[in-house]
Formats: structure tokens, C-alpha cells, sequence
């Protein structure tokens, strides 16, 4: 009779309360608690060690030889204080970004041996070589239609400037990749690339 056949796969519409995020399956019982919970600055057990994996008893740690820890860089660009994980300002971020790219560039001029960078967006009949990052036009997806490259800041102002890859035999480019591109942008909106240097492992 099929009349009086029960469905063997149930439909989740079949549970009462099924929709209902407050209420539990009958056989998937909900791990979070219907109850608000406690406002995070009371909470207690701060520090407390609640799961971990692996033995861990008894271990010690020492050392010999007098180890010290020493700071690279310029004094000023060391953490002095503490700070805020992903707080930075934008132009701090703008700053780290571009100097990044200054140090690649560098790298980019020792291994290819280029003698320098010029503008991107400058006119240009005669072969030029350009420093700057792969962007995309807008429409969110990079295809061959929609690369540009944003200049480095010391020679191109940060400006950017549509790419015509056509010449190139092959390519394989992201977003935000720094690169040294070869060409001509006879009108300076437009850049005619005919050889691409990247930065090799």
C-alpha cells in the first residue's frame, strides 16, 4: 500500500521546530546554548589551558651559550609599543606597500640587469622598461582585456596605465604582482609590452 509507506530519507521539514535556529534536530542535538552568554570582559578562566593534544607533562626548557635577541633594522622602524593586529592606517599601509615595491625593483634590476626605470605613463615611441603592480581595470576579473599596471611611486607617481599583452608569447600574471615590463605607450595611455621580467625564487 503505497498510501501507508513511510519516506525512508525525511525531509528537514519533517521535525517540528526544524527552522527554528533556538531549537535542536532530534538526532543532531545543537552545541550552542539557547542562554545570551556571559559579556566578554567577565568571562572567567582568562589564561586557563581548556584542550590540547599531545603529552606535554614534565616537559623543561634550557638552553646554553647565553642566547640574545636582536633587533634588524633602523631603531624607529621597530615595534616600540604595542598596537592593534590589523588597525594600521591606510597610508601606513600605502607606505609598506610601496617601499616593498621599491625593493623589488631592485631585485628586478640586479637579476635582469636592467639599466633603469622609467615613466609609465609617459609617451614613449622608443623601448622603455616601467616598474609597478598588476591591477585589474575594475570589473573584478584579470584577463587580457583588463590588466593594468600601477606605477612605482619614484618614477610613475603611483599612476596606472592599461597593459596590451598581445606581443608577449606567453604570461602568467595576479593581482598586486610586481613586475618590470619592457615597451612602447606611444600615446601614454597605453602600453604596448614586449618583454616581461618577474621575480624568480
Amino acid at each position: 500500500n503505497r498510501g501507508n509507506r513511510k519516506e525512508e530519507n525525511p525531509k528537514p521539514t519533517d521535525f517540528p521546530g526544524w527552522d527554528n535556529p533556538g531549537l535542536s534536530h532530534p538526532r543532531f542535538p545543537c552545541p550552542h546554548s539557547v542562554t545570551p552568554s556571559q559579556k566578554y570582559s567577565s568571562r572567567g578562566g582568562r589564561g586557563e589551558v581548556v584542550a590540547s593534544f599531545g603529552s606535554v607533562q614534565g616537559l623543561a626548557w634550557s638552553g646554553r651559550g647565553g642566547c640574545a635577541v636582536r633587533l634588524f633594522g633602523c631603531p624607529e622602524q621597530n615595534l616600540s609599543k604595542p598596537y592593534k593586529f590589523m588597525f594600521q592606517r591606510a597610508l601606513d599601509v600605502r607606505e609598506v606597500l610601496a617601499g616593498r615595491v621599491e625593493e623589488l625593483g631592485e631585485v628586478l634590476q640586479r637579476h635582469h640587469g636592467l639599466d633603469g626605470f622609467s615613466s609609465a605613463v609617459l609617451p614613449a615611441q622608443e623601448l622603455v622598461t616601467v616598474l609597478g603592480q598588476i591591477s585589474c581595470d575594475g570589473n573584478g576579473k584579470l584577463n587580457a582585456k583588463s590588466v593594468l599596471l600601477v606605477g612605482d611611486r619614484e618614477h610613475s607617481g603611483g599612476a596606472q596605465v592599461p597593459l596590451d599583452l598581445s606581443e608577449l608569447p606567453e604570461y602568467s600574471l595576479f593581482p598586486v604582482q610586481v613586475v618590470a615590463l619592457e615597451g612602447t605607450n606611444s600615446t601614454g595611455r597605453r602600453m604596448l609590452v614586449s618583454k616581461l621580467y618577474e621575480v624568480t625564487p
